[in-house]
């Protein structure tokens, strides 16, 4: 019998085939082929006797095509293969990168997630330097149906292994109820947000808690979700969806699946989503959580790009997904306060502090009066500035 797992061909970077055969012989025969194995063979070799030893395999030949791939992919490659060849379901699992033990508020930035392909490591490795607020390790669309084994693999290897920086680490799952699987691979690894595509009711949202907190052995508190509206039927529950739970902090759409469901075709004028989205994000600020737009997929045309961002400015996202790093600048910038919004809040956070360290109750700025909205609203720009850094954190010292 023979299993096989990995990518391989003239394109492939960064990651590995691996074809493993068991043999009558007592003994393990590791043939390696890669282009850096003066420098880096030994090493490989020296993994997958680990990996073998961990599993008790003693009788297989292992053929390796290294294409650079780090050791938690090829980690991944052979526990893939292995599985299959043994049918067992246990797990090999590296050290956890330190970095990757940090937790983020359900209320941060999301201006910008950008998606990266969950059985294709290439893209995985630098993914932290693009500055997109968050990373999306995709186990839905962008993997083929028998490759889904081998990308949980890799998808959780990634979570433990690779440093993604600041931006927050999430994970879209297969539409349930294939997905309540996944979570079983990548709740343990310290994951901070699971994207629910195709959600059309708020008992799915139940059943994806129900699920962490059976994985966890405790309730839920800090692990976020994203539920993706891409149905007629979504869009008209998107209330009920987003306050399904208090761990629902981001609401999105995905409008190419949302356009076919509903009998058209997605226009760059966008006229036949102007409802669906309108909905979603009224949905989302009525339920307290982030609304999120749906992904640009033109990505050699940054104006248009500048142009959707700014009417999904308008309609009341805050943010965007990314299917190319390049997006990531555009995306921010649009979704960050400019020079006016930063001023204004600047001012409304002065005549709030001055009114209350007077003792005054109402605050004013010029004619107007400053509510608590309004207050709310300036803080969350004032942050968002700093976090783009287009605004000093000591701004205060130098504001006239």
């Amino acid at each position: 019998m023979t299993a096989t797992a990995g990518n391989r061909g003239d394109s492939v970077r960064s990651d590995c085939f691996v074809q493993m055969t068991k043999t009558e012989q007592q003994a393990t025969e590791i043939r390696l082929q890669s282009k850096v194995e003066s420098l880096y063979g030994d090493s490989i070799r020296e993994l997958c006797h680990e990996v073998l030893i961990h599993y008790n395999l003693r009788n297989v030949f292992v053929e390796i095509e290294d294409k650079g791939a780090l050791p938690f992919v090829t980690a991944a490659r052979l526990e893939s293969a292995i599985r299959e060849l043994t049918g067992t379901e246990e797990s090999f699992l590296l050290p956890v990168e330190t970095r990757n033990l940090h937790r983020t508020r359900r209320d941060r930035t999301r201006r910008t997630r950008l998606y990266l392909p969950g059985n294709n490591p290439k893209l995985m490795l630098n993914a932290g330097i693009y500055g997109s607020d968050g990373i999306i390790l995709d186990l839905e669309d962008s993997v083929a149906p028998d490759k889904k084994v081998e990308a949980r693999l890799l998808v959780r290897n990634a979570l433990r292994a690779v440093d993604f920086g600041d931006a927050e680490r999430m994970v879209r799952i297969n539409q349930l109820p294939a997905g309540l699987e996944d979570l079983d691979y990548i709740i343990p690894e310290q994951v901070n947000l699971i994207l629910i595509p195709k959600c059309e009711n708020a008992q799915q949202i139940v059943q994806v808690e129900e699920r962490i907190e059976k994985i966890l052995g405790q309730e839920n508190t800090d692990i976020y979700l994203m539920p993706i509206i891409e149905s007629t039927l979504g869009v008209v529950n998107a209330y009920e969806i987003a306050s399904a739970s208090p761990n629902v902090a981001v609401l999105a759409i995905g409008l190419e699946d949302y356009t076919a469901d509903l009998g058209a075709q997605r226009t760059a004028e966008g006229r036949e989503s102007f409802y669906a989205r309108s909905a979603v994000v009224n949905a989302a600020r009525a339920a307290g959580v982030q609304p999120i737009d749906s992904v640009f997929s033109e990505i050699d045309d940054m104006e248009a790009l500048r142009n959707n961002v700014l009417e999904s400015k308008a309609l009341g996202f805050a943010g965007m997904g990314c299917i190319h790093p390049r997006q990531v600048p555009v995306i921010n910038e649009g979704f960050s306060p400019d020079g006016q919004e930063i001023e204004k809040a600047k001012r409304i956070m002065e005549a709030f502090e001055q009114a209350r360290e007077k003792g005054l109750g109402v605050v004013a700025l010029g004619s107007k009066m400053i509510d608590a909205p309004v207050v709310k609203r300036a803080v969350h720009t004032i942050e968002l500035a700093i976090q783009s850094g287009k605004l000093s954190t000591n701004w205060r010292e130098n504001h006239e």
